[in-house]
C-alpha cells in the first residue's frame, strides 16, 4: 500500500517553487519548497534502488530522523561492484545474484554473470522504473532530496589496467546481453567514439529515466560519478548533459544537472551550459569553493570517506565546507547496509570508511546551525589575523553587520590536517574580522553536541574586533549576531 501511495504522491502536480532550484537571489544555494536549502548528508553506497535486497523505506526514515534531506544513489545503468570491492564489506553496490535489478529485461537466453538470463538491452524493466519511482516518492515524502547518479565509469584494476572487476558484471557487457553490443575496451565505454554501439544505449536510457521522473520535486542529475578515473570523456559528458536538457525541455518543472569535477579540488574550465551543480570528492581543506566562487553556481562536496572510522574528521570536514560556502555535503556511511538499512551495521576495522548514529546527528546539528541564518544573504569573509597561524583554521562566513557563522577547529602541525583524526587538547585561539559598529551577541557552541559553552554580548565601535575562544578540545562553532 506504501508504494502505491507513494507513486500516487509522485504524479501530484508539483509547482515550479517547490522544485528543488537554484535559489532565485543567491545561485550558489537551492530553493526547494520556497525555502532557502543547503543539503546536507550521510548516505548508503549508492545501492538503495538497484539492490532488491536493500529496505529504502527503513533507510528514508533514518535520514529524516537523523535530521538529514539527501541521498545519493546510482541507477545501476551498467554499473554493480563485485563482492568487496575497494574492501567494503556488505557492499550495497554488490547484490547477491539474482538481485541486481537494472533497467533492462532479461531474454530467454542463459548466461549472464550472474547465473540469470541475459539482458536484452532494447527492452525495459518496468519494476525498475516502479522501484525507482517508489524510492523518490518515499524520500520526497520524507524530505530527502534524491542526487539520481546516472553513470560511473569501470574502475581498473590496480595491478592490470586493462581490465576492471566491474566490467565483466555489466549487462553492456557483449558477454552479458543479447544485443551485440560492448565489445570494445571497457574505458571506452563513456564515450562518442570506440563504446562499442552503447552510446545509442545511454541515451535512450536517460531519455526513459527523465521521463519517469518528470513530475518529482526532489531529484537533480549526476552525470556521472568519478569520470576522471576510467576515460569517460569530457566531451561525452557535455553531451549526456545536452540530451539530459533535451529530455526535459518541454517538462514544467526541469531538474538540476550535476558534474562531478574532481578529486580534492580543481578550477573548472569551459562548463557546460546544462550544468548547474559542481560536485567534488574528498576535498579538505576547502579551498575549491574559493577556487570556483566566480561560478556563482553550488559546490558541492558528494562523496567522502576513506579517511578511516573516527566520526570526529568527517563531522570537521562538513562544518570546515559548508562554512566555507558550499552548498551540498554527503558523507559515504558504511553503517548503512542490507538488514541495517536504519544505519547500525557494525562495520569491520578493514572497511575504508565510517558513519554512525552519532555522526548524522552531528551532521544534522550542522544543517540546522546554517538554516537558523539567512544564509543566502551570507558570503564568505576574511580572516584579517589570527593566532597559531600554521595549526588553526578557521571558516567564516557572514552577512555584513548582521549575522557571522564560524567554524574553527586545531589542525595538524605538519600540515593542514592528520586526515584520519582530530587534533585534541585544551585549546584557546584568536582571530580577527572586520565588523561595522553595532551590538553584537556572541554565542560559542560545541559541534559535536549543539551545546552552548558561552555566551557574550559586545559593543563594537565598528573595524578591527578580536573575538577570543573559550577553551575548547577539538573544534568550534560561533554565532555572532547584531542586537
Amino acid at each position: 500500500m506504501r508504494s502505491v501511495l507513494c507513486l500516487l504522491f509522485l504524479t501530484m502536480t508539483v509547482s515550479a517553487a517547490d522544485t528543488l532550484r537554484l535559489h532565485p537571489e543567491n545561485p550558489r544555494y537551492f530553493e526547494w519548497r520556497g525555502k532557502p536549502t543547503v543539503l546536507i548528508s550521510s548516505g548508503d553506497h549508492y545501492g538503495a534502488v538497484l539492490n532488491l535486497d536493500f529496505d529504502f523505506t527503513k533507510y528514508l526514515a533514518t535520514l529524516e530522523r537523523d535530521g538529514l534531506n539527501l541521498t545519493r544513489t546510482f541507477t545501476g545503468a551498467g554499473y554493480v561492484e563485485p563482492e568487496q570491492a575497494f574492501n567494503i564489506t556488505k557492499n550495497n553496490l554488490s547484490p547477491k545474484p539474482g538481485r541486481y535489478l537494472a533497467p533492462w529485461a532479461r531474454s530467454d537466453q542463459p548466461g549472464a554473470w550472474d547465473g540469470g538470463h541475459k539482458w536484452d538491452l532494447s527492452r525495459w524493466n518496468e519494476d525498475y522504473f516502479t522501484r525507482f519511482k517508489a524510492f523518490v516518492a518515499e524520500a520526497s515524502r520524507r524530505g530527502v532530496v534524491v542526487e539520481v547518479t546516472l553513470f560511473c565509469p569501470f574502475y581498473p584494476n590496480k595491478d592490470d589496467k586493462t581490465k576492471s572487476t566491474m566490467w565483466p558484471l555489466s549487462p553492456w557487457n557483449a558477454t552479458n546481453n543479447v544485443n551485440g553490443l560492448g565489445n570494445g575496451p571497457f574505458a571506452k565505454v563513456h564515450s562518442l567514439d570506440g563504446h562499442g554501439g552503447l552510446l545509442a544505449v545511454q541515451e535512450r536510457f536517460v531519455r526513459k529515466l527523465v521521463e519517469e521522473l518528470k513530475d518529482a520535486d526532489n531529484v537533480y542529475y549526476e552525470i556521472c560519478n568519478e569520470p576522471y578515473f576510467a576515460g569517460a570523456s569530457r566531451d561525452w559528458e557535455h553531451h549526456m548533459a545536452e540530451v539530459i536538457a533535451n529530455a526535459q525541455h518541454e517538462h514544467e518543472n526541469p531538474k538540476l544537472i550535476s558534474q562531478n569535477v574532481a578529486n580534492k579540488t580543481a578550477k573548472v574550465k569551459d562548463p557546460s551550459p546544462h550544468v548547474s551543480i559542481f560536485n567534488f570528492h574528498y576535498t579538505y581543506p576547502p579551498t575549491v569553493v574559493a577556487e570556483n566562487w566566480e561560478l556563482n553556481k553550488p559546490i558541492g562536496e558528494n562523496e567522502t570517506g576513506f579517511r578511516g572510522q573516527a566520526d570526529d574528521v568527517y563531522r570537521s570536514e562538513a562544518w570546515d565546507f559548508i562554512l566555507a560556502g558550499g552548498a551540498l555535503f554527503n558523507h559515504l556511511d558504511y553503517s548503512f547496509a542490507v538488514g541495517h538499512e536504519d544505519g547500525t551495521f557494525a562495520y569491520p576495522a578493514t572497511q575504508p570508511g565510517g558513519g554512525s548514529t552519532a555522526l548524522r546527528k552531528q551532521l544534522g546539528i550542522l544543517k540546522r546551525f546554517i538554516e537558523s541564518f539567512d544564509f543566502v544573504r551570507m558570503k564568505p569573509v576574511k580572516v584579517k589575523d589570527q593566532s597559531s597561524a600554521k595549526s588553526f583554521s578557521v571558516e567564516v562566513l557572514g552577512e555584513t553587520g548582521q549575522a557571522y557563522a564560524a567554524y574553527l577547529h586545531r589542525s595538524e602541525r605538519k600540515g593542514w590536517k592528520n586526515s584520519r583524526e582530530m587534533n585534541k587538547g585544551e585549546f584557546e585561539n584568536w582571530f580577527v574580522i572586520d565588523l561595522p559598529e553595532g551590538r553584537y551577541q556572541a554565542e560559542w557552541m560545541l559541534p559535536a553536541t549543539g551545546k552552548a559553552v558561552q555566551t557574550s554580548r559586545i559593543q563594537h565601535g565598528g573595524g578591527d574586533l578580536r573575538l577570543e575562544t573559550p577553551v575548547y578540545e577539538m573544534d568550534l562553532a560561533l554565532s555572532l549576531r547584531r542586537l
